[in-house]
């Protein structure tokens, strides 16, 4: 019934794109636009909230323990557990934004501060290095560890809605059907919104190397080929497509951003990246609380609000997912892994492509800016024409976007054939592919509606109801694991006393 409802609202809002475009930008940009104007602050506290808490859990007495059994051990080497992740987490969006944010900032800063400048240029790097960074992170660590918690220690189902169902409030355990119809929603508008994105960009990469003109009936042949590519290492496993794919995406990126460090401007990425950090520290609270009651101003709003309405409608997806390959991994291993390290390496991308793109448009008067103004998705091969080796760089980068966007493809299917399955942890081939077909459906005939914004602003309006749950997620979180601590403390106990009585 579930996925009945579920996929009929995604059908009648598809239909709604492609019959009324007009009219569904109309509807959600209203509705968005209250959210971002009376909700914007109710963000802000939920997912600072969630960057304490997940950093206290890691530090705190329970971090010893294990999401499985004591005899459990991670499927996955810390490598590949960490491609997986990243992969699915936010991959893609490195790409088309690493360079096309700090620009987008610079020009346009927050307010108070001139555009154009040198104080414009450094709050664009800090704010990229925060839109992308702890919190964004700690939303994903949350909801995939209170899915794995009760789903290894607990034996519950692989569902968003099993921690919700876990607390002891009746109503509680009738809001399980609506919260597993939220994620059902949001993982399938977000992942074809990204689909989309991807596309745009791949197209963006195809034209720099080869010419192939930049259309709507090339982006849905790009659509159509990566749909098979993804749907054909979903159908092969976790193990062997998913994993493989994601590790070798990693090596890519990370060899590209090698090259651009050491072609690019290297001591400046370096400056760029110690200032950015230490300033990011700095002024960490204040970001995470601004907000512009007494200006009129879009920029909160259009950003950081934007961003974290974001992260929350993808949590369940990517949530499900993290949880579906950390099984044996400790609490403190799991957030250290899911908050601090892909924070990191979201730093040193912003460093190297973001500090460069603003040298090259500051000092060397390259105009990246004008390429970012005229298709943020034709930023990054923008930044490769001004350096050495350019077009194998653009080469490799379009790789790197076409494999993301597989992965994400792939890591989506299984999620919604998980959620579609009642849980279960590797659902059938033909259950994938049913759910890839229809994703990419999705982004096909929003792409042909114009509609892509839409489907991504609708993404959005579905996160705030979706944060509601994240906290109730959270509020079972702490319960539960400090159950399971005391009852191992009461056992460590129990056999102390038994040794003793033995000795004696």
């Amino acid at each position: 019934m579930q996925l009945i409802f579920s996929a009929g609202l995604i059908v009648l809002v598809v239909l709604w794109g492609v019959i009324a475009p007009a009219s569904l930008d109309a509807v959600f940009d209203t509705v968005l636009a209250v959210i971002t104007r009376d909700f914007g602050w109710l963000y802000l506290w939920v997912v600072l909230g969630l960057v304490v808490f997940a950093l206290v859990l890691a530090f705190s007495r329970y971090g010893d323990l294990k999401l499985g059994g004591e005899d459990d051990e991670p499927e996955f080497s810390m490598g590949s557990w960490f491609s997986m992740l990243f992969a699915a987490g936010m991959g893609i969006g490195l790409v088309f934004w690493g360079v096309a944010e700090p620009i987008s900032h610079y020009g346009a800063p927050p307010p108070g501060i001139a555009a154009n400048t040198p104080e414009a240029a450094n709050a664009a790097m800090r704010y990229s290095f925060f839109h992308w960074g702890l919190h964004p992170w700690a939303v994903y660590s949350v909801v995939a560890l209170a899915i794995a918690f009760f789903q290894f220690r607990r034996n519950g189902s692989a569902l968003v809605s099993t921690a919700v169902e876990a607390l002891p409030w009746a109503p509680m355990r009738r809001l399980g059907p609506l919260v597993n119809v939220l994620a059902v929603i949001a993982t399938a508008f977000g992942v074809a919104a990204s689909l989309g994105m991807g596309a745009l960009q791949i197209n963006s990469g195809l034209h720099a190397l080869l010419g192939l003109p930049v259309s709507e009936l090339s982006q849905i042949g790009i659509i159509v080929v990566t749909t098979l590519a993804f749907l054909t290492s979903a159908v092969s496993g976790v193990g062997r497509g998913i994993k493989w794919l994601s590790s070798i995406n990693l090596v890519l990126a990370s060899l590209l951003a090698l090259v651009v460090f050491v072609v690019g401007p290297t001591v400046v990425i370096i400056d760029a990246f110690t200032s950015t950090l230490g300033s990011y520290v700095s002024e960490f609270v204040r970001m995470s609380l601004r907000m512009t009651p007494f200006r009129d101003s879009t920029w909160v709003g259009g950003w950081t609000i934007f961003y974290w309405a974001w992260w929350v409608s993808w949590s369940p997806f990517v949530g499900l997912f993290i949880a579906r390959v950390s099984r044996g991994r400790t609490i403190r291993e799991f957030i250290l892994g899911t908050m601090l390290a892909p924070s990191l390496a979201a730093f040193v991308w912003f460093s190297v492509f973001g500090g460069t793109a603003l040298h090259l448009e500051i000092v060397q008067g390259v105009p990246v800016a004008e390429a970012v103004r005229a298709d943020v998705s034709t930023a990054l091969f923008a930044l490769f024409q001004a350096l050495p080796l350019s077009t194998l760089m653009s080469g490799v980068a379009t790789v790197v976007v076409l494999l993301f966007f597989v992965t994400s493809g792939d890591s989506a299917t299984l999620v919604l054939g998980m959620m579609s399955t009642g849980g279960e942890g590797d659902p059938s081939a033909r259950v994938k592919i049913v759910w890839g077909l229809l994703i990419s459906g999705i982004a096909i005939s929003l792409l042909l509606a114009g509609g892509l914004q839409a489907v991504q602003t609708a993404t959005i309006v579905f996160a705030l109801p979706f944060s509601l749950v994240i906290v109730l997620m959270g509020i079972a979180l702490w319960r539960g694991v400090r159950d399971d601590h005391d009852e191992e403390q009461r056992r460590d106990r129990a056999l102390r006393r038994r040794m003793r009585e033995v000795l004696k």
